[in-house]
Order: C-alpha cells, then structure tokens, then sequence
C-alpha cells in the first residue's frame, strides 16, 4: 500500500483512470457490435449510419489513448469491408 501522500494521490488518479478508459473501451466495443449486427441482419441504411458512427468513436478513442492508430485504422478497414460487401453483394 502506498504511504507518502504522493504515492495515495497517484494511486487515486490510476484507479480514476484506469475507470475512465474502461468506460471507453466498452463504449468503442458496443459501437462496433452495433455495426457487425446491422449486418448480420443485412441492413444495409443501419449498417452504413453504425459504421460512421463507430468511425468517429474509433477515432477519438485513438485521441483518448485507448487504442493505437493502426489498431483504429484496421478496425475502420474491416468494418468498411464487411459494409461494402453487405452493400454490393445485395445490390
């Protein structure tokens, strides 16, 4: 256990943080599983409005230092792909 006051303090802001991210965190997961269930359930209009919804949550995750930017980047790639499958496979 920490005993200087400046170890307590910085034990406090860890635990605030580390709390914070993991907000973050479930936050950006439920934003992808939005976009991969709209299109599970072939719906094109809602996969599409997830998708620019997660990208953004992607984004300022990145900003946030959540995630890397090649962990974003990849993710945005992917979903784009699935998207753009669903849109022109059912076309």
């Amino acid at each position: 256990m920490a005993n200087s006051p400046q170890a307590k303090k910085r034990a406090r802001q860890a635990e605030k943080n580390r709390q914070r991210n993991a907000s973050q965190r479930s936050k950006l997961r439920t934003f992808v599983k939005k976009v991969l269930v709209a299109i599970k359930e072939g719906d094109k209009e809602g996969a599409r409005a997830a998708f620019n919804v997660a990208q953004s949550v992607l984004d300022s995750s990145v900003t946030k230092g959540i995630i890397h930017k090649n962990k974003a980047a990849r993710g945005k790639s992917r979903l784009n792909a699935k998207v753009k499958a669903l849109v022109l496979g059912a076309a």
